[in-house]
């Protein structure tokens, strides 16, 4: 048996820093012609709040304050533009949507000089762009001017008309800036980035689709990273050198994504997801295996938001990798593990599968942007807190005047716990049901979809009655519905916590009928209560472990 070689401590890394999942769908991959991305913010403890900031105008000599991402740290400040647009989470009023996810690539390429960093990147465009391609520019000159401090990141940079995958790395301490390249994705096609650089080669005389650095293939000349002809230069290959932990974390991910939705098989992809196209012994790739992954597929039939959301969910369901059985599920099999990535036993290392839907997500987003509507209406943010396997996502339409009270950082923090906060109340109940999984989530999970198809079934409705009125009066009923729909799932949940607490109060099970109500004895009290105790496949584990030693005599 191929022995598993060991992750460099580069990708471990990045893979640990920020380990996010984009998945990107074009306008003419679509159901109805949205183009559609996603991003779940997958960080160690981080907090999440719905981030906003209304359009605004600058005094001249105004000065915008630049914190950290991730730590919240001042790194500076840049002068402000006259105005600057609305922003949502990470969907701005002109329905341009920046997601991200982080490779991190060469260490030595880290912490370059200069104040900018990938979110403020991120939000900076977003509040001073309209396109996709004028996010670009942006990017690239704020790397240039105030320099790039962060490892590398890969950018989802979408629009109403096009899909943009960014990607970009500093150029270490001793250089200011940051080399990149950027690829425009066919507007019939899907894709997908989970932590690994995945821009190879590209077109480099192919101006509309493809922008990218002056200096992005001289700058690896320079530093050792690549001595061919320019036309085989591989931005992965020369920033990012791909290894077992990248794959089989990383692009695992992606495949996952793209088993499910390419129109093209993707069996012959495994092994290279799996990290087991090289030999262990050797180093040397085995012959007859691909060695990468296309950049984006073509669908085998058209994706809805809603299927984006569901994929947002997947745990490797029906693949080799799947984790809803083995002990490290616990007794319920529940599709998690715990962190971190890797350990040791008995001086061997091992691995756990890290698949889209993980416990460490603070927030869930799914973007989705329509050209034959007006912005007000045509850019909505489908958003949750928490893993989105746990949440039901709410709509918040890119006109959102003020942030719904479950959303925003007024009542909680990373530290301080509040009922009414949706990263803690979404937090209280998964963390309820992880363990016991397959007792409780079937309960959560009935509420997540009826949840999702009611506001799916009046999106079109909604959204009509806003085209009636006035674009006034429209952004102020789109605005009020995101409120209301954000406070309604928070009173379902509020529900299902005290139902999952009662239900399943000291690991018994009160028994109930087919409407949901509790069976009462004639005096009024529970009958007595079910009593699941352990499955048989965990029994059978016990007792090997154990052998006679509880055997009853």
């Amino acid at each position: 048996m191929r022995k598993i070689f060991s992750i460099i401590s580069l990708l471990l890394v990045s893979v640990m820093a920020m380990p996010c999942t984009n998945l990107i769908v074009g306008k003419k991959a679509s159901a109805d012609g949205s183009v559609i991305i996603s991003y779940s913010s997958d960080s160690y403890g981080m907090f999440s709040s719905l981030y906003y900031k209304p359009r605004m105008k600058h005094a001249k000599g105004a000065m915008r304050p630049i914190y950290h991402y991730e730590t919240s740290n001042y790194l500076g400040e840049i002068p402000e533009p006259e105005e600057t647009y609305q922003v949502t989470g990470f969907l701005n009023e002109y329905q341009l949507s920046i997601m991200e996810t982080t490779f991190g690539g060469r260490p030595e390429l880290d912490g370059g000089p200069g104040m900018m960093d990938y979110g403020s990147l991120m939000w900076i465009a977003l509040e001073r762009c309209k396109t996709a391609r004028e996010a670009i520019k942006l990017i690239d000159e704020l790397c240039q001017e105030y320099g790039y401090q962060c490892s590398g990141e890969s950018f989802t940079i979408a629009d109403k008309n096009e899909v943009w995958i960014m990607e970009l790395i500093g150029k270490g301490k001793e250089e200011k800036g940051a080399v990149w390249v950027a690829l425009r994705m066919p507007d019939d096609m899907i894709s997908a980035h989970a932590n690994h650089s995945r821009i190879r080669k590209f077109p480099l005389k192919d101006k509309e689709n493809c922008m990218y650095s002056k200096d992005v293939i001289t700058f690896a000349r320079k530093k050792g990273y690549f001595n061919g002809k320019d036309k085989d230069f591989s931005f992965s290959e020369a920033y990012a050198p791909i290894d077992f932990g990248a794959k089989r974390y990383c692009e695992a991910r992606v495949w996952s994504f793209f088993n499910k939705w390419a129109a093209e098989d993707m069996k012959p992809y495994m092994p290279y997801a799996m990290g087991e196209d090289v030999d262990a012994e050797t180093k040397q790739p085995i012959e007859g295996i691909p060695h990468e992954m296309p950049l984006w597929v073509k669908p085998k039939q058209f994706l809805s938001t809603q299927d984006v959301k569901d994929m947002m969910r997947d745990h490797y369901e029906g693949t080799p990798m799947d984790i809803t059985e083995g002990l490290g599920g616990l007794p319920w099999q529940m599709p998690y593990r715990v962190t971190p990535l890797s350990y040791k036993v008995d001086g061997k290392e091992y691995f756990n599968e890290r698949p889209i839907s993980t416990v460490q997500s603070s927030a869930i987003y799914v973007a989705q942007m329509r050209d034959w509507l007006p912005d007000y209406i045509g850019g909505v943010l489908w958003f949750g807190n928490d893993d989105a396997n746990m949440v039901a996502l709410t709509p918040i339409y890119s006109c959102l005047e003020s942030v719904p009270e479950c959303y925003s950082s007024k009542l909680a923090n990373a530290t301080t716990f509040n009922f009414r906060n949706a990263y803690w109340m979404c937090n209280w109940v998964s963390n309820m049901v992880y363990y016991r999984y397959n007792l409780l989530f079937p309960e959560l999970q009935a509420v997540r979809d009826r949840i999702e198809k009611d506001f799916n079934s009046v999106q079109d409705l909604m959204e009509s009655k806003a085209k009636e009125m006035s674009e006034a009066e429209g952004k102020k009923f789109l605005s009020d519905y995101s409120l209301r729909m954000a406070g309604m799932m928070m009173d379902e949940w509020m529900q299902l916590a005290q139902k999952l607490i009662v239900k399943y109060n000291d690991m018994c099970v009160k028994k109930a009928d087919e409407k949901g109500d509790y069976i009462l004895t004639p005096g009024g009290e529970p009958v007595a209560p079910q009593r699941p105790g352990y499955p048989d496949h965990y029994l059978r584990k016990m007792v090997e472990e154990s052998g006679e030693k509880y055997l009853i005599k």
